[in-house]
C-alpha cells in the first residue's frame, strides 16, 4: 500500500509542479506581452501538454 501512495504522490507532485510553472510563466508574459499567454497551448492546458 505505500508503494502505490508513494506512486500518487509522485505523480501529484509533478502535476502541481507543471500547473506552477505554467502560471509563473503565465505571469511573466502577462506583463511582458499579454496577448501572448493565450497563444500557448501549455499555459492553457499545462497538464495535457507537452512542453
Amino acid at each position: 500500500m505505500s508503494d502505490s501512495f508513494a506512486e500518487l504522490s509522485a505523480r501529484l507532485v509533478e502535476k502541481v509542479r507543471l500547473i506552477a510553472e505554467a502560471r509563473a510563466e503565465e505571469l511573466r508574459l502577462a506583463r511582458t506581452d499579454p496577448a501572448a499567454r493565450w497563444r500557448k497551448a501549455a499555459l492553457l492546458w499545462p497538464q495535457f501538454t507537452k512542453g
